[in-house]
Parts: C-alpha cells; sequence; structure tokens
C-alpha cells in the first residue's frame, strides 16, 4: 500500500517553515543593518523545510538517512565558497554592500552565512528529483569517464581558470565552468564519479535535477536578497555589453543565472570529493521504503 497519502510533515519540517516565516519578513522589513543576523536562519528553515517534504513525499531524506552527514554539508559549504570569494577578488564581480564590519566579525559572519549554500543546493536538487517528469525520462547519450578522458577534463579545467584569473574582465565565467572539469576527475580518482557514474549508464536524472533544484534554490537567492541590508550587487565587465542592457530578475540579469547550471554540477562534485554520505538524488528509498533507508549507500537511480 502507497502510504506517502498518510505520511505527515515530520518536525523539522514545521520548523523550517517556521524559520522561514519569521526570517523573511523581518529580513525584507526591520529597520537597519539586519540580513548579517537573519541570513542563516532563513536559509537554515529553507533546507529544513525542503528536507522534511522529501521524508514525507520519499519516505527518507538526507536528514533521515544519515544525520551526521546532513550536518557535515554545512561544513563542507565554507571551504567551498570563500573559494569563489576568493576568485571573485580578481574578477571583481560582486561586491557586498550596506554594512560595516570587523574583519574577523566579517569572517565569522560570512562563513555562517556561507554554509548554508551546499545544502540548500543539494536539498533543492533531491526535492526536483522525485518530480515526474525527471523520475520518467529515458536513457540518453552514455559519457565514460577513460583514464585519458579525466586527464584532459583536468587540463581543459586548469586552462579554464588560467585563463579567469589571467583575463578577468573577458573570461569571467569560465569561473563557474572550470570547476566542474576540475572536480569530476577528481571525484573518479576517488572511486565514486560524482556526474560521469550516471552519464557512464545513460542517466541524465542527476543533471537534470541539479538544474531544477540550483535554479530554485538561485531565484530564491536573488529574491530574498533584493531587499536585504547588507546585500550583494553585481559588477557587469564592460566586455560583456549585451549582458548590461539585459533585463533583470532582482540584482542578476537574467542571462547570469545560466551561471547557475554549472555551480550545481559543482557543489555535487564538492559533496562527492569528501562525502560519500547522505546519498544524494536517490530514489531507491521512495521505492523501497525503509529498507532504502537503512542502507549505508542505496542505490542513487532505478536500474536500467
Amino acid at each position: 500500500m502507497d502510504t506517502r497519502a498518510t505520511r505527515r510533515l515530520p518536525t523539522r519540517g514545521w520548523v523550517g517553515l517556521a524559520l522561514v516565516a519569521l526570517a523573511w519578513p523581518a529580513n525584507w522589513f526591520l529597520p537597519g543593518v539586519r540580513t548579517h543576523l537573519l541570513f542563516f536562519p532563513l536559509w537554515l528553515g529553507y533546507v529544513l523545510a525542503l528536507d522534511g517534504w522529501i521524508e514525507r513525499r520519499d519516505g527518507s531524506s538526507p536528514w533521515t538517512r544519515s544525520r551526521r552527514g546532513f550536518v557535515a554539508l554545512f561544513a563542507l559549504s565554507v571551504p567551498l565558497w570563500w573559494a569563489f570569494e576568493a576568485a571573485n577578488a580578481v574578477l571583481a564581480n560582486w561586491e557586498y554592500v550596506g554594512g560595516e564590519f570587523g574583519d574577523v566579525e566579517y569572517a565569522l559572519l560570512c562563513s555562517l552565512s556561507f554554509s548554508t549554500v551546499v545544502p540548500a543546493v543539494l536539498v533543492s536538487a533531491e526535492w526536483a528529483r522525485g518530480f515526474a517528469w525527471i523520475e520518467r525520462r529515458g536513457p540518453g547519450p552514455r559519457l565514460v569517464p577513460t583514464p585519458a578522458a579525466c586527464v584532459a577534463s583536468f587540463a581543459f579545467g586548469l586552462a579554464l581558470l588560467a585563463c579567469t584569473l589571467y583575463w578577468p574582465r573577458t573570461c569571467y565565467p569560465f569561473l563557474w565552468i572550470s570547476g566542474v572539469f576540475l572536480l569530476e576527475p577528481l571525484t573518479v580518482w576517488r572511486g565514486r564519479p560524482a556526474l560521469t557514474g550516471a552519464l557512464a549508464r545513460g542517466d541524465w536524472r542527476p543533471w537534470l535535477a541539479l538544474w531544477t533544484g540550483v535554479l530554485a534554490c538561485g531565484f530564491c537567492w536573488e529574491l530574498w536578497n533584493s531587499r536585504s541590508l547588507p546585500k550583494w550587487i553585481y559588477h557587469i565587465p564592460p566586455s560583456a555589453l549585451p549582458l548590461v542592457n539585459a533585463p533583470k530578475l532582482f540584482e542578476m540579469p537574467l542571462a547570469g543565472y545560466l551561471g547557475y547550471l554549472p555551480f550545481g554540477l559543482v557543489v555535487y562534485q564538492w559533496k562527492e570529493l569528501w562525502l560519500g554520505e547522505p546519498e544524494l538524488l536517490a530514489r531507491s528509498a521512495a521505492s523501497g521504503g525503509q529498507q532504502g533507508a537503512r542502507d549505508s549507500r542505496p542505490r542513487e537511480f532505478a536500474s536500467e
């Protein structure tokens, strides 16, 4: 018997909804500087609410499969986004405005906010992975990660990153793409290919789930940032003239949302590089009930 109709939203899901309901209007409408304190509870609420939704729908979620791994996602998120901040010191594509903080205070507050990036993207992706139009997607082209292909990918990623740092005003979009080519060979060499393992079977569903999830997440980032204080703003280089006059959705030009697509892949690769749990984008828990939740590494995708 299908028990999905009788499952209730778990307590953490309600806690997440409460956090969003309180932090969202406070972040937009309280006077003065406030986002540095409200960003984390707002996004923690987002993560908990979606994780609870996933459990209610599938009978399993990242939290239920591994609480230790779920918490580790927050820790993994901090160095990943600081790496992007280090690159932005050269690129100057975005800037935080509206608050003055000391160096230590800035580092601590930013790290706390950055800790929500990886869990938000990955929980969004697993939420999207349950969509029927993704689940029904048939096999596509197969790409096998041969040793030569991995070496070529890593070399290409290094070249893209070098171009980005050497010609930042022209090659800045390569920042988001280079990570995909750099990280995938590392995950293959560690024995758990993040993306190419599915492509070797012709399964493109994880890509679709990551792209869908990260776009939903990115929409919320830009939406909630629009009335935040402090907030981030973007600086489009003069070389990107079509983007300057492009329509915006909040602070981001519409074309800029394309950068979220490779970023979603990078987040998943980063997670797989360091953390084998909690297993994400898994559907076995939905079809196999509690047995899927007990498996230490359940099947990611249905076998062909």
